[in-house]
């Protein structure tokens, strides 16, 4: 059987009674799937159920077939986990920190320095190998959970909101670095950032409330959007008022006020004109039509 991960009726509740994940399916396998969603949607919760590290309340996943509840080792076996907390050594290399862990998960000694040099070039640390932690950027250090999370050569890798706090260049490293580990693997990158699954993601899931709001390609999201997109340019002095009133996807100053791109149901003024929504206006409509914002 090849990669294939089945969410079905996935739920999880807190002990204290919150329900943070509500019966979610969906049947995925090799590319990337861009799981999207606002703070607070349910992402995270997500997450730790499919990397067996918290156990669904109802429903189940398996993983090529096996119920991971009940098997959960054949799963890990194959799992790749950079979780948004991912924390570092800071007195050990990245030679180091990453032999430390593929001892942990297993690997064999004499198999060990060639796989973390493997893993070290995969995401471009080899000239950094030897440096120590304490000194890496943000980005460098996402590189190194990246890096840990590759070691058993993983079939299913999860990554959850991995470019927060990066700057700009990192982000698109980070992107196209995801994009070329999911030739034959499953990644799943969660995130409220529609950006840094824009380009690679082939897969869409948008959860809000803790729901499955969507589930398909990008371009189907976008098509749901066309006819509730427009285009405004507002004085500069009514761009509160505006923002009150309407859903805003993004905003661009010029010479003669603001240029707006307001998502909704409704023609926002005559001066407006309708554009081809593009896949932050299409999340913005989809979470506006569930009621919850972004």
């Amino acid at each position: 059987m090849g990669v294939e991960l089945v969410l079905e009726s996935v739920g999880f509740t807190y002990p204290g009674g919150q329900r943070a994940v509500d019966g979610v399916g969906m049947r995925l396998g090799a590319g990337v799937l861009g799981l999207l969603g606002p703070n607070g949607a349910g992402k995270s919760s997500l997450m730790r159920v499919l990397a067996t590290l918290a156990r669904a309340s109802s429903g189940r996943v398996t993983w090529r077939g096996e119920d991971i509840a009940r098997k959960p080792d054949a799963l890990r076996a194959e799992l790749g986990y950079l979780p948004q907390d991912f924390g570092v050594y800071d007195a050990l290399s990245a030679r180091e920190f990453l032999a430390f862990l593929a001892a942990v998960k297993g690997t064999p000694s004499r198999q060990v320095g060639e796989r973390v040099a493997q893993c070290l070039e995969m995401v471009g640390l080899t000239d950094m190998a030897d440096r120590r932690l304490g000194g890496f950027s943000g980005g460098m250090r996402q590189r190194v959970g990246i890096a840990q999370a590759l070691l058993n050569d993983p079939r299913l890798l999860i990554v959850d909101e991995p470019t927060v706090g990066l700057d700009p260049e990192e982000r698109v490293r980070f992107r196209h670095l995801l994009a070329e580990l999911a030739a034959d693997r499953l990644v799943i990158l969660s995130t409220h950032i529609v950006s840094d699954i824009e380009a690679s993601a082939g897969e869409l899931a948008v959860m809000a409330g803790g729901q499955l709001r969507f589930h398909g390609t990008p371009e189907a999201l976008i098509a749901d959007a066309v006819g509730h997109v427009w285009s405004w340019t507002v004085p500069s002095e009514r761009l509160a008022e505006v923002r009150a009133a309407h859903r805003i996807s993004r905003a661009q100053r010029r010479s003669d006020g603001v240029e707006i791109r307001v998502v909704g149901e409704q023609l926002p003024s005559n001066d407006a004109r309708a554009v081809a929504p593009d896949l932050e206006d299409a999340y913005l409509w989809r979470l506006h039509r569930t009621g919850l914002a972004a």
